[in-house]
């Protein structure tokens, strides 16, 4: 809920998302680092301090062990010419000297009480006094404690053993010093973060608007592609070599699959229509004959009853063949099995010798297994098959199949057949739908156009592909179907 809040509070254009994030990230790593910056301030000048301190306390301490054995006022005295030596000021160190039974020695007295400064009053030496008695308990070791006048202050109190007289001796620093350079090291990274934020936030919109711009113009060309349009294509300058131009080129050549698509969808619609009609048209006007005779004969009726028949079979095998092809893409396509090679093709080119009156050969069929849909393969051997027989002389016609193991698991299927062939500019687009390579060549005799583009379909169902060239200088066509999964016995 708090990111879509906050998505919603940042402007739609990418120039702007772009400068926000810039903007966010910066002050995120400048609060990072500020508060690196400021601790690590404070804690240098902090152990400054203790040292300064430490030093101050030692020497204090060595001077007094010279009155080492004397009593406590002798020890008072000597302290307090070694303290008064040193005056304190408000950036100095204060030194003090707490001596049981003679009172306390330091180099600004007013800490412990005394009579007023000049300008204050009698109320304010009194609060002052209490703050300064606080110190006259000993706390030994390192402590913070407020003195009059100065603030927090840093101090270090030690035990003395002066024979048999011990006294506590104290040096503290003011720690103002160090609020002072933290508060300057603040001052420091607003003034400097400003500058280099308001910088980053304009270089961050120009460089947002620079790369946000040919993605508008990606926007615009799309939109114009969603409305129907094919023909507008990316532009990017020739000099890019960069994610734009790389999605750029790969809209493009969407763009172009998409048009080469919808112009092949719409021919398939257009000969389809045109397959379709045909054979209805003949219908029809059979129908129309029949029916405008007030009494047609016996034979006259089985007549038309054939020829209706004939073409209610071919929109039947049309339309099986459309599904072949359409089901062609989906992931239950096939069912394979291990098919024993030798078996399947000797059982399938026997029944296909009986199907019309040519030469039919089989050459040698390796030892094997097959792992291929058994239909689907018969199917599309068939159709080489008929492809064949369709290009062939009756009675004398070849039509041979040889099968050949290859390399890597293969096995090639290879249709032979000695007719006209296929010329060089059709070989590749024979597998299209609805293809013919004589155009002139009756839909009676030549079918649909569609076994073909099955045979295709099915190839590359099974991993493999089809491909079509000359009969190695002979007379007639030769039809290869490679496919995978082939283990030799």
């Amino acid at each position: 809920m708090t990111r879509r809040w906050l998505t919603s509070l940042l402007p739609a254009g990418l120039r702007w998302r772009l400068t926000a994030w810039v903007a966010g990230v910066m002050l995120v790593s400048a609060a990072a680092v500020f508060v690196v910056v400021y601790n690590y301030t404070g804690t240098q000048l902090s152990n400054q301090i203790d040292r300064d301190i430490v030093g101050d306390t030692t020497q204090l301490a060595q001077a007094l062990r010279q009155s080492s054995g004397q009593s406590a006022t002798k020890i008072s005295a000597a302290a307090t010419r070694y303290v008064r030596a040193q005056p304190f000021t408000a950036s100095s160190t204060l030194l003090f000297v707490l001596v049981p039974g003679a009172g306390t020695a330091s180099n600004h007295l007013e800490v412990f009480g005394g009579p007023p400064e000049a300008g204050e009053t009698t109320t304010e030496q009194a609060s002052e006094n209490r703050e300064g008695q606080m110190l006259l308990t000993p706390h030994l070791g390192y402590s913070v404690a407020r003195v009059p006048d100065v603030g927090q202050m840093r101090i270090l109190e030690r035990k003395v053993n002066l024979g048999s007289v011990t006294v506590v001796v104290g040096a503290g620093e003011p720690l103002n010093l160090v609020e002072s350079a933290q508060h300057g090291v603040a001052r420091a990274f607003i003034l400097a973060g400003a500058i280099v934020l308001a910088l980053a936030l304009v270089a961050s919109y120009f460089a947002g608007a620079r790369v946000s711009a040919p993605l508008r113009r990606m926007a615009a060309v799309a939109a114009r592609v969603d409305a129907g349009e094919l023909d507008p294509r990316m532009e990017v300058a020739d000099g890019r070599a960069d994610e734009v131009r790389v999605l750029a080129e790969s809209f493009n050549r969407m763009l172009d699959r998409l048009a080469e698509a919808f112009a092949s969808q719409r021919e398939f619609v257009a000969d389809a229509s045109h397959e379709l009609r045909t054979p209805l048209t003949v219908i029809r006007g059979q129908l129309e004959v029949l029916a405008a005779q007030p009494n047609p004969s016996a034979e006259e009726i089985q007549r038309v009853e054939r020829l209706v028949q004939a073409e209610i079979g071919r929109i039947s095998r049309l339309v099986d063949d459309l599904l072949v092809l359409t089901q062609a893409e989906r992931m239950d396509f096939l069912r394979t099995e291990p098919i024993d090679l030798s078996s399947f093709v000797g059982e399938l080119w026997d029944g296909l010798s009986l199907t019309a009156d040519r030469r039919f050969e089989l050459g040698p069929v390796p030892e094997g297994k097959l792992e291929a849909d058994p239909d689907r393969l018969a199917q599309a051997l068939r159709n080489l098959a008929r492809n064949a027989i369709e290009h062939t002389a009756e009675g004398t016609g070849l039509v041979r199949l040889e099968v050949e193991e290859l390399a890597g698991d293969r096995v090639r299927f290879v249709v032979l057949d000695d007719g006209p062939g296929i010329p060089p500019a059709d070989s590749k687009r024979i597998f299209e739908r609805f293809y013919r390579v004589d155009a002139g060549r009756s839909r009676k005799s030549g079918g649909a156009g569609l076994g073909l583009a099955i045979v295709r379909a099915v190839a590359e169902a099974h991993g493999g592909h089809a491909s079509a060239g000359d009969n190695d200088g002979r007379p007639g066509a030769r039809v290869e179907l490679v496919l995978g999964g082939f283990t030799p016995a």
